[in-house]
């Protein structure tokens, strides 16, 4: 079985050499090097590791030659029609959901030899479609792995390899709607609906997510509040939600009755994946357990880590560009250190040796580390954070988690026979929902629940943190030794987060311009006092996220003051997610365009979190610990970048100026009406567009240091060359976000 497990490893470390790090033109004669090598290491070694040098050789040659075969002849035809604008005929492959900006579906093209999945985006006309229908209609093709100017693999790695935007109407037909092929997501949708009618809109959302994967529902509070306790792979359907199935048709007809049990749980399996929509976690879980059900069938045993590389094997095989999914990785990762650590873990604890309440405990506790061990890395590398509560959330969520997705999962079913039944049933998975959530709720609410790679010192503690364990682990000397470094990891940890706020705290003002994207987010902090000027970003990046993480690494619960200069995305979109995770005592937004729906979002934000809110009608000079700020009111009418706010920031003879996104003509009438003084900083306006921060106003305020906060490759040309000119004209040194990223000055 291991040899397997061999052939399948090598396969997939190739695969991710191919898609990380070699050029596409290297594969195939990396590829037959890797085969050669293979052979030479093979016939320089012993009869009993000679298959296995062949294995690993192999394996890797197969994996680099079909990844560039898979390149060039599915995906390369995707490209080439990248940029162009064609009539085309398409299959909608899923039911359409609404987005930001309209709605999109997931389609495949017709008529071409084409062999991939596209995103349909346009109207609320795609909503009217259904899985099989057919639609043909003009569309503009651009690629799915580059975003304005931005390399993205969220597409690619789930197969999609084309994003089509509607640029006409469409012509609909029947097609293969209500055909076998699409059972799978019309019962996903008629789950859905039964879910809608069972259960109230909170708990419905969380159903949703904990049944089917499907987490859009959830509102910025829950799903802030899961992912910061270190609860949100619950809402990731994966080997924990299959596992539930699999054990509650197992007491459904007997776990001794084997034949029967495999016949039932297979087909179901392969149903369940395909309604909740083949993502890696879910197909790595049901090939795991399909292996486990045959195992015994067939009289062998069965081998966790080769049905573990099997299962990725089938995966690559399917989409070579899967490697790059940020879920696959921690799905595959938490499963091996499950498979690894755990059973040592669970050895060192000895069943025998507690009571069932302290098994209880421990093991929870075992099986939390092992799935830890290898996605603590990956959790930093990509989403910055490390939740400390993790093991704690686990310990008092998962079984609750197991009860609400099996009595979830019974209402529904219930639910499509016996609705009126259902909705009795269903007190019991709302109310193991409403504690999933509260429970989320108040983790998240703990000091250093979590802490946050936007501590740079972070990522040498945890390179430390993990010489040390390794070091233990190939030492076998020492009783104490793990105790010991358990003690250390944790006074290291404690040292690096004073480290990281005592600089802040240090200073009179400390200014934080940070790096959202194409967007805007200013931390002001003085005397253990944090304001925030703006809070959004167009680009990917949660504004809110970042700006949240920033406050909590440095220590800050609450904000003195929120000031949004205007009502635009890119300057206040991030405000839902900021006021789940981070307190606020007063709001200060202009009062303009009334009818405007962000307006409209973030007065409804500020009742919800019960923060005053202050319409900023004149000028007003606001205490900050040791600092002042000064907030401007709009000056001019028109377009909504020119009825914004204005910040001027003080602390002695240290000035900042934040102008938001008003344009040359508009900072003249500033100056006009109110008396600026020379600043020390100033935060270029409107992202460093060419019409902005213009010469009347730098020759006003003199400007030392000039800070542009703008995404990498916007389609907007900021910073634009003749703001940049400007700038060096007037002798500003200026720092630029998406060059640096955060940019922080401290005023001592």
């Amino acid at each position: 079985m291991r040899r397997l497990a061999t052939f399948c490893t090598a396969f997939a470390i190739g695969i991710l050499a191919a898609q990380y790090w070699l050029p596409d033109w290297l594969l195939p004669y990396a590829g037959a090097g890797c085969a050669v090598l293979g052979a030479l290491w093979a016939a320089s070694l012993h009869a009993d590791l000679r298959r296995c040098a062949l294995l690993i050789g192999l394996g890797a040659a197969f994996a680099l030659c079909f990844d560039y075969a898979y390149v060039r002849w599915i995906y390369a035809p995707f490209e080439a029609l990248a940029g162009t604008t064609e009539t085309l005929s398409v299959e909608v492959t899923d039911y359409p959901s609404e987005t930001e900006y309209g709605c999109r579906a997931e389609v495949r093209i017709r008529g071409r030899d084409l062999h991939g999945k596209a995103l349909l985006y346009g109207g609320a006309e795609l909503l009217e479609l259904e899985p099989g229908m057919c639609a043909t209609l003009p569309v503009e093709i651009r690629s799915s792995e580059d975003i304005n100017g931005v390399p993205v693999t969220t597409h690619t790695s789930r197969g999609i390899f084309a994003l089509l935007y509607a640029r006409g109407a469409a012509e609909t037909a029947a097609g293969n709607t209500g055909t076998l092929r699409y059972l799978p997501q019309r019962l996903a949708h008629r789950m859905q609906e039964t879910v809608a009618l069972c259960f109230p809109e909170r708990t419905q959302a969380f159903l949703n997510a904990i049944l089917l994967g499907d987490r859009y529902g959830l509102d910025d509070e829950d799903d802030t509040y899961l992912s910061e306790a270190g609860l949100y792979h619950v809402t990731a359907v994966s080997g924990l939600h299959c596992a539930f199935l699999v054990s509650l048709l197992g007491f459904l007809i007997g776990r001794h009755r084997r034949k029967l049990l495999s016949a039932a749980a297979i087909p179901l399996l392969a149903l369940y994946a395909l309604a909740v929509g083949v993502t890696p976690s879910v197909t790595r879980a049901c090939v795991m357990l399909t292996l486990a059900l045959l195992a015994p069938l067939f009289e062998r045993e069965n081998d966790p880590p080769t049905s573990l590389s099997f299962a990725l094997l089938l995966i690559l095989l399917a989409n070579p560009f899967a490697a790059k999914s940020i879920s696959l990785q921690l799905s595959f990762a938490a499963m091996a250190g499950l498979i690894w650590l755990t059973p040592k873990l669970y050895d060192r604890i000895g069943s025998g040796r507690h009571g069932a309440a302290a098994w209880f405990v421990l093991g929870s506790l075992a099986a939390t580390a092992g799935a830890l061990v290898f996605t603590i890395p990956l959790t930093a590398l990509y989403f910055g954070t490390l939740v400390l509560v993790a093991p704690l959330s686990n310990l008092l969520c998962l079984w609750a988690a197991s009860l609400t997705f099996i009595t979830g999962f019974l209402t529904v079913l219930l639910g499509l026979f016996l609705p009126d039944a259902a909705q009795v049933m269903a007190y019991v998975p709302h109310a193991g929902a409403l504690y999933l959530l509260t429970a989320a709720k108040y983790l998240s609410m703990i000091p250093y629940h979590a802490v946050y790679f936007v501590n740079d010192y972070l990522k040498y503690w945890l390179a430390y943190v993990y010489a040390m364990f390794t070091a233990c682990f190939v030492a076998r000397r020492g009783r104490l030794r793990y105790a010991s470094a358990s003690v250390l990891a944790v006074l290291t940890l404690a040292l690096t987060v004073w480290l990281n706020a005592a600089p802040v705290r240090g200073g009179s003002l400390h200014i934080a311009a940070l790096d959202v994207g194409q967007g805007q987010s200013v931390v002001l902090y003085s005397g253990s006092a944090a304001a925030l000027v703006d809070c959004g970003s167009k680009s990917h990046t949660d504004a809110g996220d970042v700006t949240a993480d920033y406050l909590q690494s440095i220590g800050v619960r609450s904000l003195e003051y929120i000031v949004l200069s205007h009502y635009h995305a890119d300057h206040c979109d991030g405000l839902g997610v900021l006021l789940a995770r981070v307190g606020a005592k007063r709001l200060i937004v202009p009062d303009i365009e009334p009818e405007d729906a962000l307006r409209a979002s973030v007065l409804a934000l500020a009742e919800r979190y019960g923060i005053p809110v202050t319409f900023a009608r004149e000028k007003e000079t606001l205490v900050l610990g040791e600092a002042t700020m000064t907030v401007y009111p709009p000056v001019a009418e028109g377009d909504m970048n020119e009825e914004g706010l204005c910040v001027l920031c003080t602390a002695g003879h240290f000035d900042a100026l934040f102008t938001g996104d008003l344009d040359a003509d508009t900072e003249y009438r500033l100056i006009a009406t109110y008396p600026l003084p020379d600043v020390e900083v100033m935060m270029a306006g409107h992202h460093g567009s060419r019409w902005s921060t213009g010469g009347d106003l730098l020759a006003e305020v003199k400007p030392e240091t000039a800070i542009i906060s703008c995404g990498a490759g916007n389609r907007y040309g900021h910073p634009h060359m003749e703001a940049l000119r400007r700038l060096k004209d007037a002798g500003a040194a200026v720092y630029r976000t998406d060059l640096q990223g955060n940019i922080c000055i401290t005023v001592n």
